[in-house]
């Protein structure tokens, strides 16, 4: 069962999925709330904060699905994001995961899985407790994993919540060589259901985000390395 005060935001223009989704996460102990346009459902998550957002790709009007993965992934604290959606192209599975989505389901699906993926997103994304010391230092990048923030040179860097949650492990593993599967265990743990290509995704963006600043390298043959 959830925590009670774990809200999750529906945004889903068929109401009948809206209502389904809804139903089995308030069986759950979810409180829940719902939109069926982007517009409605980025107001909604600006005045609640919720735990988490299960947004639809295909939503009517000027914004659809990405565009508030988009929105969502320069919030901070960011919130997590599971995306729906009727199209199973891997295109659009790896836009959304650049944008910031920490899963992808299509339909139609079982909501019983549905209902274990947003549990699964939400133990990643809670982490463990901070340690004593949560800063690291790489030259002009700050990352204090206690506060989950990120600067460079002062500035704060907007991270997705799976993009902290794997400069958190390289850090806590910092100089060691990791595979793409030891990454995934790492930061998706085992329910995951996705490939190793998620990893490439993810690593793309941190690189994009910081540049020559972090110090992540490709290691050939085995995955990646920080410092």
């Amino acid at each position: 069962m959830a925590n009670p005060d774990q809200c999750v935001v529906v945004i889903e223009d068929d109401h009948h999925i809206s209502d389904l989704v809804a139903m089995y996460l308030r069986r759950d102990g979810f409180r829940v709330l719902q939109a069926d346009d982007a517009e409605a459902g980025l107001a909604v998550i600006d005045r609640e904060r919720p735990s988490l957002a299960i947004v639809d790709i295909g939503l009517p009007g000027a914004l659809d699905g990405l565009d508030v993965c988009r929105a969502l992934s320069v919030r901070t604290p960011a919130v997590p994001v599971l995306v729906l959606s009727a199209r199973d192209d891997e295109v659009d599975r790896i836009i959304g995961l650049e944008l910031g989505a920490d899963d992808y389901v299509t339909k139609p699906f079982s909501t019983r899985e549905l209902v274990a993926r947003v549990h699964a997103i939400l133990r990643r994304t809670a982490g463990p407790t901070p340690a004593a010391e949560p800063v690291t230092r790489f030259g002009p990048v700050v990352v204090d994993t206690g506060r989950r923030e990120v600067q460079i040179d002062g500035e704060v860097v907007p991270l997705a919540t799976r993009e902290f949650d794997l400069l958190a492990f390289f850090i806590d593993n910092q100089g060691l060589a990791l595979s793409r599967q030891q990454l995934l265990d790492g930061v998706w743990g085992a329910d995951w259901y996705g490939d190793e290509r998620t990893v490439d995704v993810h690593v793309s963006q941190l690189r994009k985000k910081f540049g020559t600043h972090l110090p992540l390298a490709t290691v050939w043959g085995v995955g990646y390395r920080l410092g």
